[in-house]
């Protein structure tokens, strides 16, 4: 059984949608516990009506991703749960998500295992994980190293988020849970993979396993393609920031192999102050 924890937060739509695509799945294999931080939107009133097999535990709005995905997975351990899946509202899963996460759980029952993301849009396979490369500083993206005859199965990455990631609980007995206090919103799940990988846990994406994604809709997003000073300094020291700089400083201090820190740390740097402006110059 698996139990897939949501965070949820003023997105009654998303959150509906979301419900809706996973009470179609062809397999039944799991349970669903939802932690709405304190949404005034009828969010949780909606699930209540509409969705009364889920769990769902109110908070009162002074959680982010990292501490709210935390409270839904303790729950779930609590309750016997011997796999968890972090997964987010503004996701539609495939009618056979589940049914082809359960394939590869099966065949792999000690590994972490993440879903292919595509383009809800387009249907266009946007996202796979990355490989991180301590020795020459770079991350790349796993989904650029595989062609597309060959995205099925199970490919090994080091570095997934958590949309859409399958874990057994005993991870959290041997690393701990997601670092809320140092990475309260984005970076916690790339963080948690990393400390996964390095206790020795193997990570794959499972191409099998697909999600439709919402790309434009992240918070990240909309600081990256909406263009501004404001947002640029939201994009380097915002919550919602995808390069926030602290946060992926204390990430390289914490899990970078001391021979590489700096080098990782200083060329980390430079792309995320850089890499916004330039795009700003090229009108992208």
């Amino acid at each position: 059984m698996i139990y897939i924890i949501t965070p949820v937060f003023n997105r009654k739509d998303f959150t509906k949608n979301y419900l809706s695509a996973l009470s179609r799945q062809t397999s039944k294999n799991f349970k669903i516990i939802i932690v709405d931080d304190g949404s005034s939107d009828g969010t949780s009133e909606m699930i209540e009506e509409e969705f009364p097999e889920v769990l769902l535990l109110k908070e009162k709005g002074d959680l982010w991703w990292a501490e709210a995905t935390n409270i839904g997975i303790k729950r779930a351990i609590s309750l016997g749960a011997k796999y968890v899946m972090t997964l987010n509202d503004d996701t539609l899963p495939f009618p056979d998500f589940i049914e082809k996460m359960n394939y590869w759980l099966e065949r792999k029952p000690s590994a972490l295992l993440g879903a292919l993301a595509v383009d809800n849009a387009t249907g266009n396979a946007l996202f796979a994980g990355e490989i991180l490369n301590w020795n020459n500083e770079i991350s790349e993206f796993a989904l650029d190293k595989v062609d597309k005859e060959f995205r099925n199965g199970i490919h090994e990455i080091n570095i997934f988020p958590g949309r859409g990631f399958l874990i057994p609980t005993s991870v959290f007995e041997d690393i701990g849970f997601y670092d809320s206090r140092n990475f309260p919103q984005t970076m916690a799940d790339l963080d948690f993979s990393i400390r996964a990988t390095n206790f020795g846990y193997k990570t794959y994406c499972n191409y099998d396993a697909k999600i439709k994604i919402f790309h434009e809709e992240s918070g990240g997003m909309k600081l990256l393609n909406e263009k501004s000073w404001k947002n640029y300094y939201e994009h380097l020291f915002g919550m919602k920031g995808g390069a926030n700089l602290r946060w992926f400083t204390i990430f390289v201090f914490k899990n970078a192999p001391k021979r590489h820190l700096f080098q990782y740390w200083f060329k980390g740097m430079v792309r995320r102050v850089g890499g916004y402006l330039l795009q700003w110059l090229r009108g992208k």
